[in-house]
């Protein structure tokens, strides 16, 4: 259990890292919410492609089209976190 919980606090560290790097700008965000961001879209990201690639199937959350709809999700979820908080956008 404790192996589950410390993977997936790494796997949310690394789609929220992803998605801060993708989504221009500064993100002053901090290491606790990217982790809480990669996480949240993971599970989000990882129930919509199970919804569409037919239900959920022990591995499949390290399936490439997991990873990419993960990323997707985690880069709208900072997004609208950014909107939400009032965050500009890129400066030069």
């Amino acid at each position: 259990m404790i192996l589950t919980i410390l993977g997936w606090i790494v796997f949310g560290l690394i789609v929220g890292f992803i998605a801060r790097a993708l989504v221009p700008g500064k993100d002053n965000i901090g290491i606790l919410r990217t982790i809480l961001l990669g996480i949240l879209g993971s599970v989000v990201g990882g129930l919509i492609v199970a919804l569409f690639t037919g239900g959920l199937r022990s591995g499949a959350s390290f399936s490439p089209v997991s990873w990419i709809g993960s990323i997707v999700v985690a880069i709208i979820l900072l997004v609208i976190y950014n909107r939400v908080t009032g965050r500009k956008g890129a400066r030069r």
